[in-house]
């Protein structure tokens, strides 16, 4: 099995952009049902074995297949499988859809973190009382995605603000703002009802870190927070 080699899109003086990852293992994915004669309306092989033989990890696998669904090449069918559709016995384009969802919560992982313990030691007390807010929002509009989104977004906001850094606020909204269609279409697949209960948990755990001013418990819940999401999305890859 040959390592998997992330692939970033930028550009550079004479150089075109490179594609990314997702971008790669979604053509190979399109060549091997063109290899392997997989016709429309048939499964193909099975995450882990689809895996193997690209030599990709899950992650990396679940964002191509999402793509190739938003390009209308296969079908993911929750609990069943994945299946051509139509359009998937013939090359297709896969659309752009910005940076990875797994490549934004890397990022995420990476910077939201070190926000969480900044908070933790900054934070003023209008400053905790607006993450408790939208927390309480979080927690009242459970039920309702689309609400719950967005107190989810305003709540790691506030946090960004009680760092006291507007420079990480900026950020914080960038990162957010890269949820783009793949993300939203990962998340609809793979996201489970275990995930959005934890998810109430790991919040109220970051915010009694911040609010009780300890930035070791603030980094570490923030930290166990995303790796959540990040193997729950990934199929725990």
């Amino acid at each position: 099995m040959q390592p998997e080699t992330p692939t970033l899109a930028h550009t550079s003086a004479g150089r075109a952009p490179e594609p990314r990852m997702y971008r790669v293992v979604a053509e190979r994915i399109q060549e091997l049902i063109s290899q392997q004669g997989i016709r429309p309306g048939e499964r193909l092989p099975a995450e882990r074995e689809l895996a193997g033989s690209l030599g990709v990890s899950r992650a990396s696998l679940r964002e191509a297949l999402i793509a190739l669904e938003l390009g209308g090449v296969v079908e993911v069918r929750g609990g069943s499988g994945v299946y051509v559709c139509e359009s998937g016995a013939s090359p297709a384009t896969v659309p752009e859809a910005g940076p990875g969802p797994f490549e934004v919560l890397s990022a995420r992982g990476m910077i939201e973190t070190e926000v969480a313990a900044m908070a933790a030691k900054n934070a003023t007390a209008a400053a905790v009382s607006a993450i408790r807010a939208a927390l309480l929002e979080m927690e009242r509009s459970h039920e309702d995605r689309s609400s719950n989104e967005q107190a989810d977004r305003n709540f790691h906001l506030a946090i960004a603000r009680a760092s006291g850094n507007t420079a990480l606020v900026g950020l914080v909204d960038y990162l957010w703002r890269q949820r783009s269609s793949l993300w939203h279409r990962l998340k609809e697949h793979y996201r489970t009802e275990e995930l959005r209960k934890t998810t109430l948990l790991d919040h109220r755990a970051i915010y009694d870190a911040i609010a009780g001013s300890d930035p070791v418990a603030a980094r570490s819940a923030m930290r166990a927070h995303l790796q959540r999401v990040n193997r729950t999305l990934a199929g725990g890859s």
